[in-house]
């Protein structure tokens, strides 16, 4: 298993980036060559197969492995276990942000100091070092990618429990098609499939021993064999200052590119639509994409309602899967998105659950819609349903995406 840290972006729905790195904090006073034996041990970095979504992985055991190096002489190796969570236990010694939105990472130990990045609420550091200051406590902190001081104040440390609460456990698909149970039988009945390179929340592992885990999904609550997964532990992380500044201009500039892309295709579809005529009265016609914003894809998708669910398929009229269905409805306005619910949950950009709109992307557990607005969800939900409404809320979101 490994624990796998997600990069906070606005806010904690957030989509995860790579983490580069990951080193220890110290101070003048504590920086020995036990520094450079500490940093060894934090762990390789892996990067999972998502298309334009990279999840930061921790391996546990190459930090386990690599810790054992450490000479029992080093002062900081005593440290090793305030910042180290294991395998068996991944929730041990995580230090939780308890902030309105975010708290500035500092340099140093120093309400003056320069900021390097940004703890958002609910985002999980590990802590290296604590430093009585004038202005009070600071903890020196280690969070994705970002290295620096908080003050304690703004950081819970301690509490597995919350530790618990705002991570995921998480069941990432490695084999072409997984099979989503009723129960925890091979005999069982097949309630969800899933694509290589998905993943599921896991919400009971009680049955883990003998093979399988209990996982929510679009069809509901199933049971998957562990065969077929990689399991993990994800928590949200810090941002760095520069990879804020680089997210942000990337974010506005495919805003820009895919509001003039769906400009050119409505107009496109139109003049297209205009000049011709149907040629069989028993089949159904629709409009054309009309507009650049939310409310249009809306429009535009809305028309599919009452069409099949089919399981791969990217066909607004004769089926489509959820992740098929938002790629489709948006590649009518001339945006091109991955074909993968997992993959949706980093395309655009970040917003909260109060800023949602229609037309924004709503991920889930194995599943993935369109905001229609009023609380309700667009989206191909199952093959009894096919295309249809549901409510938003109807299980937890993981992330909000808006691509206009």
């Amino acid at each position: 298993m490994n624990l796998k840290f997600t990069k906070a972006v606005s806010y904690t729905l957030a989509a995860c980036v790579v983490a580069s790195s990951v080193s220890l904090c110290s101070d003048a006073a504590t920086a020995t060559s036990g520094v450079s034996a500490i940093s060894s041990a934090t762990g390789a970095l892996e990067t999972t197969n998502y298309t334009a979504f990279a999840g930061a992985q921790l391996s546990v055991n190459e930090m386990l492995a690599n810790a054992t190096a450490i000479s029992a002489e080093t002062q900081l190796a005593e440290n090793e276990s305030q910042w180290v969570a294991t395998e068996e236990n991944p929730y041990a010694n995580i230090a939780i942000a308890q902030v309105d939105n975010y708290v500035y990472i500092r340099e140093s130990a120093s309400s003056d100091s320069e900021y390097v990045g940004k703890l958002y609420n609910k985002s999980a550091a590990t802590v290296s070092e604590t430093v009585e200051a004038e202005d009070g406590t600071w903890l020196c902190i280690t969070s994705g990618d970002v290295t620096g001081y908080v003050k304690s104040e703004y950081v819970v440390q301690g509490n597995e429990e919350l530790a618990k609460e705002m991570s995921r456990r998480v069941a990432t698909v490695t084999t072409t098609t997984l099979y989503v149970r009723e129960e925890a039988s091979t005999d069982s009945d097949v309630i969800d499939l899933l694509p290589l390179g998905d993943d599921l929340t896991i919400i009971d592992e009680s049955m883990e021993d003998s093979g399988w885990v209990k996982v929510t999904c679009n069809a509901g609550d199933g049971y998957i064999s562990t065969d077929y997964v990689e399991i993990s532990t994800e928590f949200t992380v810090a941002e760095s200052r520069e990879a804020e500044e680089a997210r942000l201009a990337k974010e506005e500039a495919e805003k820009k590119a895919a509001k003039e892309a769906a400009e050119k295709a409505t107009a496109a579809a139109k003049a297209s639509q205009s000049s011709e005529s149907s040629s069989s009265s028993s089949s159904k016609t629709y409009s054309a994409p009309s507009g650049s914003d939310g409310s249009a894809v809306v429009a535009y998708g809305s028309q599919f309602v009452g069409n099949p669910y089919v399981y791969g398929g990217t066909s607004l009229t004769n089926g489509t899967d959820c992740s098929g269905f938002v790629m489709s409805v948006y590649s009518a306005f001339g945006v091109s998105l991955p074909h993968s619910s997992s993959a949706l949950r980093s395309v655009g950009y970040a917003v909260s659950y109060d800023e949602m709109q229609p037309g924004d992307i709503v991920c889930y557990s194995g599943h993935v819609g369109i905001y229609a607005g009023n609380g309700q969800l667009l989206h191909a939900s199952t093959y009894r349903t096919g295309i249809t409404y549901s409510n938003v809320n109807y299980k937890s979101i993981l992330a909000i995406r808006r691509i206009f």
